[in-house]
């Protein structure tokens, strides 16, 4: 139940913005393992100015079309997992008109007690949800 910020520069369609979100959670899906409605995605555009991506030291350049994205789940998850995850959304992006230079992927891990789904409860403590199996 992956909570994903999904940023890019302004000027997409609604259309592009559905496909590259639906390509991110098809790969949480598919590498995590997690039910197809455990969605939560946050898509905002920001005006050019606001994102800043530069290369790192890698030797490529990113452009306009580049996808920030903030995964947020719980803790648990081998490095492989993680790996194939980055490697399947970058290859669904790519499918969706996403060039490989510019997926940016920052990824955050926090336990059971870090989440609220609603009515200020923490319901994997209280029992009302399971925890997620990592």
């Amino acid at each position: 139940m992956p909570l994903v910020r999904i940023d890019v520069i302004q000027g997409h369609s609604a259309e592009t913005l559905t496909a590259i979100a639906d390509a991110i959670h098809e790969a949480i899906v598919e590498v995590y393992e997690i039910p197809p409605r455990d969605r939560f995605q946050i898509i905002t555009e920001q005006p050019a100015a606001r994102i800043i991506a530069q290369d790192a030291g890698l030797g490529f350049e990113r452009t306009d079309g580049v996808v920030m994205i903030q995964i947020f789940t719980q803790r648990g998850r081998s490095t492989g997992d993680k790996a194939a995850l980055y490697a399947r959304i970058a290859s669904g992006l790519a499918a969706v008109g996403v060039a490989g230079e510019n997926v940016f992927i920052g990824y955050v891990e926090n336990g059971p007690e870090d989440w609220s789904f609603g009515f200020g409860a923490a319901q994997y403590m209280t029992g009302e949800l399971n925890v997620p199996k990592a």
